[in-house]
């Protein structure tokens, strides 16, 4: 039978399947289903910078007005929907998930600036958390705002965030930089344990009746499988950090494609929400027979061997490889 055992920022896992930050990873009761489904690890949904300074603003109110103030006067701040859990339930929560599974816990800080929130990083450690994914999204509008602030800012961010806590630490980024290479390796030197490609950024669609911006997230399918992987195979062996793909892993190929890639760990969330929780059974299973059908002993094995620096076409990853895509492509006929 063949190891699928892996290692992801350090820590043991069983195989190279984790559940990424979702609906899923917010319970108890369904984040035991997802370790009896034999996922290795979890990363919980997010605690957003908003909610932390939101809860910060209500004690600033509480600590100015006192005892003397009007209970219709109490909020002046309002709270973003969807918030069901605040920070310090947050950390609770982490307690409550470590007592109740015996996989490994992610927390996830999801934030863009610099500032005393960071604080909850060590708070998260100090509630159990096995490790801590940084996941950087916000919408710079600005055009003032030049990319290398931009990244400036990213860089200090991790290393505000690795001063606070000993746990492992990985970065979850998008694809949209101009040298993603050079931030990636800043990264990596400010601290980041490992690199999440790629985030999924929230897009809005525009209702044309009632002339109104539309909340609209879309889940994955296996075609987003490739942007990561591309640059999952191009860094692998380049930066001293483990790699986790993440977006398009709905079939076993897909999660095999991530492995050969680099990738120590795959992670899924579309594909459990689609399919259910045991879906990932059938990733796992698919991954085995795969596995046993081309004669490879152990996860260990496979990780990099389709990687840039192994395929015997390296610029099949690069530019040469677009010009002869284009160059094959024939229009179909009418």
């Amino acid at each position: 039978m063949p190891d699928l055992s892996t290692t992801y920022l350090g820590i043991s896992l069983k195989n190279p399947l984790v559940a990424s930050a979702s609906p899923l990873t917010r319970r108890v009761d369904t984040v035991r289903q997802l370790e009896d489904a034999g996922v290795s690890a979890v990363v919980m949904h997010s605690l957003f910078e908003e909610q932390i300074r939101y809860e910060s603003h209500e004690v600033d109110f509480f600590l100015e007005h006192g005892a003397e103030s009007y209970a219709e006067a109490q909020r002046y701040l309002v709270e973003p929907p969807g918030f069901r859990i605040g920070p310090e339930e947050y950390l609770k929560q982490i307690g409550k998930l470590k007592e109740a599974v015996d996989i490994p816990v992610i927390a996830s800080l999801n934030g863009s600036s610099r500032g005393g929130w960071v604080d909850y990083a060590k708070k998260m450690q100090q509630a159990g958390a096995d490790a801590i994914e940084l996941n950087l999204y916000y919408m710079h509008v600005d055009p003032l705002e030049t990319s290398q602030q931009i990244e400036q800012d990213y860089v200090d961010l991790v290393a505000d965030v690795r001063a606070q806590v000993t746990i492992p630490l990985a970065v979850k980024l998008g694809p949209f930089f101009t040298s993603l290479p050079n931030l990636a390796a800043r990264l990596v030197k400010a601290g980041a344990d490992g690199l999440v490609l790629f985030n999924r950024f929230y897009q809005p669609d525009l209702d044309i009746e009632t002339l109104s911006v539309v909340p609209n997230l879309e889940l994955s399918t296996s075609a987003d499988l490739r942007l990561p992987l591309r640059w999952v195979a191009i860094f692998y062996g380049r930066l001293e950090a483990d790699l986790a793909l993440s977006s398009g892993i709905h079939t076993p190929a897909d999660l095999v494609k991530a492995v050969m890639a680099g990738a120590k760990v795959g992670m899924t969330t579309s594909a459990l929400l689609r399919n259910g929780i045991d879906h990932a059974r059938v990733l796992l299973q698919g991954l085995e027979e795969w596995m046993g059908t081309y004669e490879y002993e152990s996860v260990a094995q496979m990780t990099g061997a389709m990687s840039q620096r192994n395929v015997e076409d390296p610029a099949a990853f690069e530019r040469a490889n677009y010009m002869r895509t284009l160059a094959s492509f024939e229009h179909p006929r009418i």
